[in-house]
């Protein structure tokens, strides 16, 4: 089976969706993903925009960069 790549903004507008009301099922049939995916990424995810998206992907990127030195 192939495997669905999902940027974190995409994956954030889906969290929005199921924390706007819609059912998981519903928005996993939609997507094509499994709840498991759904409520790991809503640990990970969870309360994030997607400008703590870029911030946290810029102090990720300049610890690994840190870490090399």
């Amino acid at each position: 089976m192939k495997k669905k790549l999902f940027t974190e903004a995409q994956i954030v507008a889906v969290l929005k969706q199921y924390e706007g009301g819609r059912e998981a099922m519903d928005v996993c049939r939609e997507y094509g993903i499994s709840k498991a995916i759904l409520f790991n990424w809503r640990t990970k995810y969870s309360g994030m925009a997607t400008t703590h998206l870029k911030a946290l992907k810029a102090l990720q990127e300049e610890n690994r960069r840190l870490k090399q030195m």
